[in-house]
């Protein structure tokens, strides 16, 4: 089975060279990890996150170890380009590296170099040879917020490697009640129930977001459907509803900003009905278009405190993107029907502070019951505020159980 997992990891590195040539995020993979020297350190505490939203998941942990060890050298990997270059320069690390890719020889390397007192990873993400060159050298390595499904390898008759890299782990803090009990199905004990750090982290941000004048100009005392980290199904949807509810206010912040996914979100907009957001000085009497395009990276969790209804994008696609944020500012979110990993969804549903759309005529639906219904929309936004206030307190039990 090792074989076999060296040989795809190979594989799948020559797929993304392959592509490096007309991908963007291809190509800073690849070039992200060429001819890196990596900074030596006598003792390290390394974080290593998937991507940017894993990041922010992990970043409660991250913060405090930063606030009561500010001499520490504290190390930070990611997986993806959308990670890196969007953290590449956070004040929280001493050093921000691509993970090499996962081979004995980059494992043995790179640890050698940061030399990590203990290794941190966020969610998810299981890379045989840095674990195992973790394990033998008696470095502790943790798991936060982690979650696990039955379907996963983990837990399947050939998952017998990724069980190993189970074994590999000192401790697993995972979010919910099942993930501890599938684990314990493959005699994996040495579990915590803490709850998801995601919850600290979004709270936090709500109880003391960055303001943001601008964005209160275009609001105008008009309420405002926010739309977060949409791709273009969800944009064909949120479009034909624009112009049902004229009266509105729509923010609209792409996951993704290129000129080219700009162009095609404009192409499906009334003319002169909106405004970029990178045009906002340059055009104040703009601010009475109907809607607002976030063209840069980094505000969304934000907005929310200027929305009245949330939108969150990627459910019609891979799964859908961070709801917590919304809600944390007491917004009733609304999603597509791929929510099915995001246990946070399924909670919301349940409360009655999130909805799933399948099509334009259920967002229709959906949007014309909150908007209509004042008490309604304000109870599904109470619901989803409180259910994140009930459910902080992750990052406490995990420091206290580390040692921090």
């Amino acid at each position: 089975m090792l074989l076999l997992y060296n040989t795809g990891l190979r594989i799948y590195y020559l797929l993304i060279l392959l592509f490096s040539a007309f991908n963007q995020k291809a190509a800073l993979w690849i070039k992200g990890r060429r001819g890196v020297s990596y900074i030596k350190f006598d003792q390290s505490i390394w974080f290593h996150f998937a991507s940017l939203g894993e990041f922010e998941q992990g970043r409660p942990v991250l913060e405090q170890i930063r606030t009561q060890h500010p001499d520490a050298k504290i190390v930070v990997t990611f997986f993806s380009p959308s990670g890196y270059e969007i953290r590449k320069n956070t004040p929280l690390a001493d050093a921000v590296y691509y993970l090499p890719l996962d081979t004995a020889q980059n494992a043995r390397e790179f640890i050698d170099a940061i030399n990590p007192a203990i290794a941190i990873f966020t969610k998810y993400e299981y890379w045989y040879h840095f674990f195992k060159q973790l394990n033998d050298r008696q470095i502790p390595l943790y798991i936060i917020s982690g979650i696990f499904r039955p379907g996963q390898i983990f837990f399947k008759w050939y998952g017998g490697l990724h069980r190993k890299m189970l074994s590999f782990v000192t401790h697993f803090f995972v979010q919910d009640k099942q993930s501890k009990q599938l684990l314990q199905t493959v005699n994996i004990n040495n579990v915590t129930i803490s709850g998801d750090t995601r919850f600290d982290r979004v709270w936090a941000n709500a109880q003391n977001p960055k303001e943001l004048p601008q964005i209160a100009e275009f609001k105008a005392g008009h309420k405002v459907f926010i739309a977060g980290s949409t791709w273009p199904a969800d944009e064909q949807l949120i479009a034909q509803l624009i112009s049902q509810h004229p009266d509105w206010k729509f923010i609209i912040a792409p996951h993704e900003i290129g000129e080219d996914k700009i162009n095609n979100l404009i192409n499906l907009l009334p003319a002169n009905s909106y405004i970029r957001h990178s045009q906002l000085q340059s055009q104040i009497s703009n601010l009475t278009s109907q809607i607002l395009f976030i063209d840069n990276i980094g505000m969304l969790s934000s907005l929310y405190q200027y929305g009245d209804i949330a939108y969150i994008g990627g459910g019609f696609g891979a799964g859908i993107h961070n709801t917590l944020e919304a809600a944390a500012f007491g917004l009733p979110v609304i999603f597509g029907p791929n929510y099915s990993r995001f246990k946070e969804a399924h909670d919301l549903i349940t409360l009655g502070a999130g909805f799933s759309i399948d099509d334009a005529a259920s967002l229709k639906i959906t949007t014309d019951n909150l908007i209509n219904d004042q008490s309604f929309c304000a109870d599904a936004g109470y619901k989803a505020k409180e259910y994140v206030q009930q459910n902080v307190g992750a990052t406490t039990i995990i420091l206290s159980a580390i040692g921090f």
